[in-house]
């Protein structure tokens, strides 16, 4: 049964070492890939403003210099806390430095504590979505094109030159979000791959629709476009983990509680089996401090070699 399962790793209330060690764990047990992901205060803020959170773009460059086999990406950078052209040559850097493992995942944001109080304001959910369609482009220009010129509304980017180009042939471009239309139509028209977080099976598989109709209408091959989902992560090693892990789920909102691997082995593979059939082509599970590394070493041993052999 073949799904590119990966690991999403917040660089938040974890130590640099914890999280080379994390990071150096999963490229050594044939991981296909690994991300961070893009706030400036951890997500969810339970100690406010005062828990630790790495900023993402360094997070992703250490990443790809502790590891050598893993797809190396974030989900997602938010696309208005860079200018694209800034975030473009930042992607390249990180693609030379992992030797053509980078990945660059982009959204419209949407924690308005960070926004605010780093000095970006929070415009409306159309704006932010209207950025990042101008970023999207650009962003793509530049990988691709010698010369990129570009005139929107929100960026102005005439006779600029990205040298060196990606080291891999085609750097791929993901879009994150759950926007039926927009980001839907977004992903078919730019992306290489889409990312949903913490949904069910069920709602995974619903959306596969919209992005289907979205590939029809511009005339896409849909099977051209990757499909990813992150999960949160609760599994136990054994019964009695399993336990602990499945009432720690039950502290999140239902919604989000739908869109987890929880338990034990067993359930955790029946779980990943359904995202496979509801049309995930990658699966990652999203970990939050502090990590069970015995449960992390039982999915390695029992859930990984399922799915596909470790590199």
């Amino acid at each position: 049964m073949p799904i590119k399962l990966g690991i999403h790793t917040g660089p938040q209330n974890l130590s640099m070492a914890e999280l080379h060690r994390l990071w150096k764990r999963a490229d050594e047990a044939g991981f296909h890939w690994i991300s961070v992901w893009d706030h400036f205060y951890a997500n969810p803020m339970v100690q406010q403003q005062r828990d630790p959170c790495f900023e993402a773009v360094a997070s992703m460059a250490s990443l790809a210099s502790v590891t050598s086999r893993v797809r190396v990406g974030c989900l997602v950078f938010c696309t208005l806390f860079r200018n694209p052209g800034l975030l473009a040559k930042a992607a390249v850097t990180i693609d030379h430095i992992s030797n053509g493992r980078c990945e660059l995942g982009v959204g419209g944001g949407w924690f308005e504590e960070e926004f605010r109080e780093f000095g970006f304001g929070f415009p409306p959910i159309k704006e932010r979505l209207d950025q990042r369609e101008e970023a999207v482009q650009i962003i793509k220009s530049l990988f691709e094109d010698p010369v990129t010129n570009f005139k929107g509304r929100y960026y102005d980017i005439q006779g600029a030159v990205c040298a060196p180009k990606p080291l891999q042939q085609k750097l791929p471009l993901w879009v994150g979000g759950r926007g039926p239309q927009r980001t839907a139509r977004l992903a078919a028209q730019y992306g290489d791959g889409h990312n949903l977080a913490y949904v069910s099976p069920e709602e995974f598989k619903k959306y596969q629709e919209g992005l289907e109709q979205a590939c029809e209408k511009l005339q896409r091959d849909p099977a051209t476009l990757q499909r990813s989902v992150n999960l949160h992560f609760h599994m136990g090693a054994d019964e009695a983990g399993a336990k602990i892990a499945r009432d720690k789920l039950q502290q999140f909102p239902l919604a989000q509680r739908l869109g987890a691997v929880a338990g034990t082995a067993p359930e955790v593979i029946d779980r990943v089996a359904e995202y496979l059939e509801a049309g995930a082509d990658g699966l990652n599970i999203a970990f939050r401090p502090p990590i069970d590394w015995d449960a992390f070493e039982a999915y390695i041993e029992r859930v990984l070699p399922v799915f596909h052999q470790p590199a």
